[in-house]
């Protein structure tokens, strides 16, 4: 229990502490006028109450990541909630923050045009295919997971769950950010918090109780307990499936949804940062739960083999078994409705992605129309394939953009003279864990299957690199500045 209670006090501490500490450093500023204010449109530039804004932020990048991949995560061992814990204070939560505020400095740019200012237009038109290709199969895996699931709770078509899904998300997409997005999430957002401090209450009651006991974390637990280690190794596969809830990229297309809401720029800590480290207490919670329900990562190994007990099964059986007929409403939420909030916002941030590319105002229907019809047809094609199969072109392509972005956020501070350090170690560490990815997973999981030797070595010198060739770029970069402003 102790391990439990420090990491959530840690996370805490890491909002009032470091996300104090970051938000300084990049300097917020509420005397310059936010995009919302500057440039209201009805639509998408509207200003919103900063608990709405957290609301909806937290809502639009949890969905099932913090839930889904914390129990995938956990069947490494607890070795995941350092992980989580570490990753989500100095990592994830910063990253969530510069792609936020970047996005505000930037008229509410998405994130490939952000990144397009820092790094050049060769990243910028790598990451607008890339981000839009991310966005279309997000929103088709939290289409086909939550229809699957309704078909199975109903006994209905599969198909007649997808229509009444995209049907939901065109309306949802094209109304302005106020109307359903703005009244009903911030509900599903609390109801996914509520949910998570439900299952920690129930932990902690059991803990104290001595009905369940908390498995506390000690130097045996740092090795890989999958029960198949071969294929899901530790490093950097675990730093994969543990993407929300630590650091995700997917999280910077999101961003730009809130900075065109927000009034001030010192709501930025309390939306992005705040939401984040939010994240990272609901994926510790789910991650100790997963482990402790089972009675260790051994047990959750063994459960998971059996044949249809995935991570919905699994929320639902611990919903169920530790929070009765509440639970059961809350896992409906949790892996029906959560997932299919977060699929809307994904498919409407690649309307704006779009839009941004060539600048095609959205104040219009008849605009908004001609760039989500293309897209939801693209996603419904893309619906008809299996869900595991859509699964895999996400988990790495969320940590390659997560890559990026910190490398942008760390050229933002090198060229306004402050220390990039704290933003291209970070980026440096997850360059090493994708180019490692790529090198030693599974070829069915998207990699090489090189030896871990070459793998690790090539990740190495890949990072090495890659940050020699950030402090070229950024000594470049200032020299042309320098040499402008003399002009």
């Amino acid at each position: 229990m102790f391990t439990f209670i420090i990491s959530i006090l840690t996370l805490i501490l890491g909002y009032l502490i470091y996300g104090k500490f970051i938000e300084k450093y990049f300097g917020a500023d509420d005397n310059i006028k936010t995009p919302a204010i500057r440039m209201a449109d009805g639509v998408d530039y509207i200003p919103m109450p900063v608990w709405k804004m957290y609301m909806i932020e937290f809502l639009n990048i949890a969905g099932l990541g913090p839930i889904f991949g914390a129990i995938l995560g956990a069947m490494y061992g607890p070795v995941s909630y350092v992980w989580i814990v570490l990753g989500c204070i100095f990592m994830g939560s910063v990253h969530d923050y510069f792609s936020g505020m970047l996005s505000v400095r930037n008229d509410g740019a998405s994130i490939s045009e952000v990144v397009g200012k820092y790094l050049g237009t060769g990243f910028q038109n790598f990451l607008r295919v890339f981000s839009i290709l991310l966005l279309i199969f997000v929103g088709v895996a939290f289409v086909t997971g939550p229809a699957g699931l309704l078909q199975s709770l109903t006994g209905g078509n599969k198909a007649i769950w997808l229509y009444i899904i995209f049907g939901y998300y065109i309306i949802a997409t094209l109304l302005p950010i106020n109307k359903i997005i703005g009244k009903i999430y911030p509900f599903f957002g609390f109801a996914l918090l509520v949910m998570a401090v439900s299952i920690a209450g129930a932990m902690i009651t059991k803990g104290a109780t001595g009905t369940l006991s908390l498995h506390e974390l000690s130097f045996s637990d740092f090795k890989n307990f999958h029960s198949n280690p071969s294929q899901n190794i530790l490093f950097p596969m675990m730093f994969i499936v543990i993407s929300c809830g630590a650091i995700s990229g997917f999280h910077s297309t999101q961003a730009p949804l809130m900075a065109r809401c927000m009034k001030k720029e010192r709501y930025g800590r309390q939306v992005f940062y705040g939401a984040m480290i939010s994240e990272g207490i609901v994926a510790l919670i789910w991650a100790t739960a997963a482990i402790n329900f089972f009675h260790g990562a051994d047990g959750l190994n063994a459960t998971s083999s059996i044949a249809g007990h995935n991570p919905a099964w699994i929320v639902n059986e611990i919903c169920n078994t530790w929070l009765g007929k509440a639970g059961a409403v809350f896992a409906i939420i949790g892996v029906v409705a959560c997932p299919i909030t977060t699929g809307d916002t994904a498919f409407r941030s690649a309307r704006l992605t779009i839009s941004d590319i060539f600048k095609f105002k959205q104040a219009n229907i008849k605009n908004r129309l001609i760039v989500s019809i293309p897209l939801f047809v693209v996603g419904f094609v893309l619906s008809q394939l299996e869900f595991s199969t859509i699964w895999k072109y996400l988990g790495l392509s969320n940590q390659v953009l997560s890559t990026v972005v910190l490398w942008t956020a760390a050229m933002y501070l090198a060229t306004h003279k402050k220390n990039h350090l704290l933003l291209s170690i970070p980026a440096a560490f997850m360059t090493a864990v994708c180019l490692t990815y790529l090198m030693v997973a599974p070829v069915a999981n998207g990699g090489l299957s090189l030896p871990i030797s070459t793998g690790y070595s090539i990740g190495i010198v890949g990072a090495i690199l890659s940050f020699i060739w950030f402090i070229f770029a950024a000594k470049t970069k200032n020299r042309i500045k320098t040499s402008i402003i003399s002009k």
